[in-house]
C-alpha cells in the first residue's frame, strides 16, 4: 500500500550516516524513527561523507553521529481527562461566599407549627 506523509524539514533533527562496513546509508532522521527517510544508499566511504555534507547543507540541518546517539525513553501520554472536574461537579453551581444579613434589636419571632 503506497501512502505520503506531508512532514515539514524543521521536523527532522538532523543528517546522519548509517549501516556497517558493506553498506551505508545517508538517512534524514526523524524523532520518530518510522519516520526517518534513507537519501543515499552506497559502499564508497568517501563518497558518502562528502553526500552527507551536501545533504546536510542542503537541509539546514546538523550531521548527527549515530554512534552517539541512544534512543529517548518514551514518554507517557498525559491524559487529558483527568485534570477536568467530574461530570456531577459541572452541574452543580460553586456557591461564592456572601455575607448573611444580620438583624440587630429587633424582636425575635418564632414560627411554630
Amino acid at each position: 500500500m503506497r501512502m505520503a506523509i506531508n512532514v515539514r524539514v524543521s521536523d527532522f533533527t538532523g543528517v546522519a550516516l548509517r549501516g556497517n562496513d558493506e553498506a551505508q546509508a545517508i538517512v534524514l532522521v526523524h524523532r520518530d524513527p518510522s519516520l526517518s527517510v534513507p537519501l543515499l544508499v552506497g559502499a564508497d566511504g568517501d563518497e558518502l561523507v562528502e553526500a552527507l555534507a551536501i545533504w546536510s547543507e542542503l537541509f539546514a540541518l546538523p550531521q548527527l553521529d549515530e554512534g552517539a546517539r541512544k534512543p529517548a525513553a518514551r514518554r507517557r501520554r498525559a491524559n487529558a481527562i483527568r485534570a477536568r472536574r467530574p461530570k456531577f461537579l459541572m452541574r452543580r453551581r460553586i456557591a461564592m461566599a456572601r455575607e448573611l444579613s444580620v438583624h440587630r434589636e429587633e424582636r425575635e419571632i418564632i414560627a411554630r407549627n
